[in-house]
C-alpha cells in the first residue's frame, strides 16, 4: 500500500494485522490494558465522526496537551482524517511556553491528561476566543470526557460516513497536518509547520534503515508530542509494531522487564543514569565478584565498534558477557535488537559499552524542522556504524556542510516554514531549499556525520579565541559526581561552570567521607566537597586544550529538570532560563580576581 497521508498507516493496520490484539498498550492502576487494531481503528473514525459532528473543518487546529497514551493516537489519527491540524503540546512547559502557544494558534478545542493540566490550562483557555471547550483524556468532575466525541461520532456516523470519505480523499500529501512548537531554549516558542509529505517521507527513510515487523514490541516512554517520538510511533504503526507506553520516567526499567522489547527510542541522558545504575550496582558488590564485574566493563570499553576485535579479545568479551553482560540485557528485557538515541550528543564510551555488551545502540541526528531524522547510524551488523557521529544520511535526504562548518539538509523532510513567521522561515530556509540547521560539523570519511556544537551555542572569549560548550559539558558528565553542568563565559577572559551534582551519589559519598552537612545548600560548601570536585575538573582539563579548560567553577544546590525549567522536554539545557537564574552567581564567578578554583 502506498503511505501518501499519515491516516494511511490507520488504514493499513487493518490490512496487514487486523486480528493483532496489543496493538497499543499503555498501564493504568498496576495493569497492562491492551487495544487491539480494532480498537484503534474503530476509536479513530469515531473521534472523526464526533469532530465533524461538533462542526469542526478541515484546517482548524485542535492542541493536546497529554503524556503518552493510546487516546492521544485515537485523537491524532481522527484529526487527520477530518483534515484538522493536530498541535501537541509539551504537559511539562512553563505558564507563559502555554500563553504563548495557545494564543498563536488559536486552537477550537484543547484536549488535557489530567486535572493537574486543567487547572493549569482552563485560566489561559477562557481568555482565548476561539477556544470552543476543553476535553480530558482522564476522569474529571465538571470536564467533559474524550468519549464524550466518541458517542457523539457513533451517533452521527450513518450521515457523516460519505462526507468524511471525501474529506479523506480532499486531504493532499502536501496539507498541513501537525503543528510543533519547538521548546524555546532561547525566545518564544517556533511553531513548525509539518505537512503529511514531511512526516511520511520521513518514515519512509526510516524503514530503509530498520528491519521489524509484526511480531516486534516497543516501549515508548519520550514525549510522544516531541517529533522524535511521534515519527518514529508512525514507522512502527506502519509495519504493525505493537507499541507499549511506559507508565511514566520513574517505571521505564520495571516496564523494560515487563514489555520485552526488541526496539526502543531513548536520549543520551537516560542511556547516561541507565550505564550509572549498572555501575552502581557493581560498585556495592565485594571480592571477586566485584572484581569480576569491573573486569567485564574494563574489557568491554575496549570494544572496536564495529569491527576489528582479535580473536583473544572476542574470546574474553564472550566470557565477560556470559558472566555480566547477560544480565545488563536481561535487565533491558532480554530481547533488544536496537536502541535508537538522538536529541543530544551520546557519549561515545556509552556507544562502545552498550554495544560490546550485545546492546546495539544506534545514535541519530535530527530537528523538529526536518520531521526529524537527518541522519543515523545503522545497525552495528550492517557495519555502517561510526562511534561519536551521527551516522550517514537517511534515505531521501541530502547533506552538506557550509563554508563555515554549518550542516544544511534538504529532502522532502524539511518543513513547510515556521507558523505566522514567513521571515524567520526565510532566515532558515535558503531559496535552493536547503535548511540551515544551526549545527556545526564535519564528515567523517566522507560519510558519516560528526555534530561539533550548536552554532548558536558556540561562544568567543574576550581574547577572540571560540569555546564550543557542548563537548566540554559531556566530558564532565563522564564523572559519576556530575549530573548536568553548564559551560558559560561569553566575552570573558576564560570559560568556567555552573555544575549541577548528581546529589544521591554525593550524598553516599558524603557519608563514606565522613563529611556532615544539613542540607544541599551546605554540601556544596563544604571544602572537601569542593576539592574533590576540583579533581574532576583537573582531570578534564588535561584532556583539553588551554582555551577550553575550565578555570573556575560553582556547583548549585538543585536538581536541574524539566518541571522546574532547567531542562527541556528533551532533556537539553535552556541555557538562557539558567543564565537569568544564576545571574547572581555568574556574575561573582567573573568577579573573582583572584585564584583559578571553585573557592575562587
Amino acid at each position: 500500500m502506498e503511505f501518501t497521508r499519515t491516516f494511511d498507516y490507520l488504514d493499513n493496520l487493518i490490512l496487514i494485522c487486523p486480528d493483532k490484539t496489543d496493538m497499543l498498550n499503555a498501564k493504568e492502576k498496576g495493569k497492562w490494558i491492551n487495544y487491539s487494531t480494532k480498537d484503534y481503528y474503530r476509536a479513530a473514525y469515531q473521534i472523526s465522526y464526533g469532530l465533524m459532528a461538533l462542526g469542526l473543518k478541515k484546517g482548524d487546529r485542535i492542541v493536546s496537551i497529554s503524556n503518552n497514551r493510546p487516546e492521544w493516537n485515537f485523537l491524532d489519527m481522527g484529526m487527520a482524517q477530518a483534515g484538522i491540524v493536530h498541535v501537541p503540546v509539551y504537559p511539562t512547559i512553563s505558564i507563559e511556553d502555554y500563553e504563548y502557544i495557545l494564543n498563536h494558534v488559536e486552537p477550537s478545542l484543547i484536549f488535557i491528561s489530567d486535572k493537574q493540566l486543567h487547572d493549569k490550562i482552563s485560566p489561559i483557555a477562557k481568555k482565548i476566543p476561539s477556544v470552543k471547550d476543553i476535553y480530558s483524556f482522564n476522569t474529571i468532575d465538571t470536564v467533559k470526557n474524550w468519549k464524550e466525541i466518541t458517542r457523539l461520532g457513533q451517533e452521527h456516523e450513518d450521515q457523516l460516513k460519505d462526507q468524511l470519505t471525501r474529506i479523506k480523499q480532499e486531504v493532499s500529501s502536501d496539507d498541513l497536518v501537525t503543528l510543533i512548537y519547538t521548546s524555546g531554549t532561547t525566545g518564544n516558542p517556533k511553531g513548525v509547520m509539518l505537512s503529511h509529505c514531511n512526516i511520511i517521507s520521513n518514515v519512509d527513510s526510516i524503514s530503509k534503515v530498520f528491519d521489524f515487523n509484526t511480531t516486534h514490541r516497543t516501549l515508548s516512554f519520550l514525549p510522544i508530542s516531541h517529533v522524535f517520538e511521534r515519527t518514529i510511533n508512525y514507522y512502527f504503526q506502519s509495519v504493525g509494531l505493537s507499541i507499549y507506553y511506559a507508565e511514566n520516567i520513574g517505571t521505564i526499567a520495571e516496564n523494560l522487564r515487563e514489555v520485552r522489547p526488541h526496539v526502543f527510542i531513548s536520549v543520551p541522558r537516560l542511556l547516561e543514569k541507565t550505564y550509572d545504575k549498572i555501575i552502581a550496582k557493581g560498585r556495592e558488590l565485594s571480592g571477586i565478584k566485584k572484581q569480576i564485574f569491573f573486569w567485564a566493563v574494563n574489557q568491554g570499553m575496549k570494544y572496536k565498534v564495529p569491527s576489528g576485535n582479535s580473536m583473544f579479545y572476542s574470546l574474553k568479551l564472550k566470557i565477560a558477557d556470559k558472566l555480566i553482560f547477560s544480565k545488563w540485557r536481561e535487565a533491558l528485557g532480554g530481547l533488544v535488537e536496537i536502541i535508537v538515541t538522538g536529541g543530544a550528543a551520546l557519549q561515545p564510551r556509552l556507544a562502545v559499552i552498550f554495544n560490546a555488551a550485545g546492546i546495539p545502540v544506534a545514535e541519530g541526528y535530527g530537528m523538529t524542522e526536518t520531521s526529524p531524522v537527518i541522519t543515523t547510524n545503522r545497525p552495528p551488523v550492517t557495519g555502517e556504524i561510526r562511534v561519536g557521529t551521527v551516522g550517514p544520511a537517511v534515505p531521501g535526504v541530502e547533506v552538506k556542510i557550509a563554508e563555515d562548518g554549518e550542516i544544511l539538509c534538504r529532502g522532502k523532510n524539511v518543513m513547510h516554514g515556521y507558523y505566522k513567521e514567513p521571515e524567520m522561515t526565510r532566515e532558515v530556509i535558503d531559496n535552493d531549499g536547503w535548511f540551515h540547521t544551526g549545527d556545526i560539523g564535519v564528515m567523517v570519511e566522507g560519510k558519516y556525520l560528526k555534530i561539533t556544537d550548536r552554532k548558536k551555542e558556540i561562544f568567543k572569549l574576550s581574547s577572540g579565541k571560540y569555546v564550543a560548550p557542548q563537548l566540554i559539558e559531556n566530558k564532565l558528565k563522564e564523572s559519576d559526581f556530575i549530573e548536568q553542568a553548564m559551560v558559560i563565559g561569553e566575552n570573558q577572559k576564560f570559560a568556567s561552570a555552573l555544575i549541577s551534582p548528581d546529589f544521591q551519589y554525593l550524598h553516599n559519598w558524603a557519608s563514606l567521607h565522613n563529611v556532615n552537612y544539613r542540607d544541599n545548600s551546605e554540601l556544596i560548601a563544604n571544602p572537601t566537597v569542593i576539592a574533590r570536585f576540583q579533581r574532576v575538573v583537573n582531570e578534564m582539563n588535561r584532556q583539553l586544550g588551554v582555551t577550553d579548560q575550565i578555570k573556575r567553577f560553582r556547583l548549585v544546590q538543585e536538581e536541574w529538570t524539566t518541571t522546574t525549567g532547567e531542562l527541556s522536554p528533551t532533556l537539553k539545557l535552556k541555557r538562557k532560563f539558567l543564565h537569568e537564574k544564576y545571574e547572581t552567581l555568574i556574575s561573582e564567578i567573573f568577579s573573582v580576581q583572584k585564584g583559578g578554583d571553585n573557592g575562587g
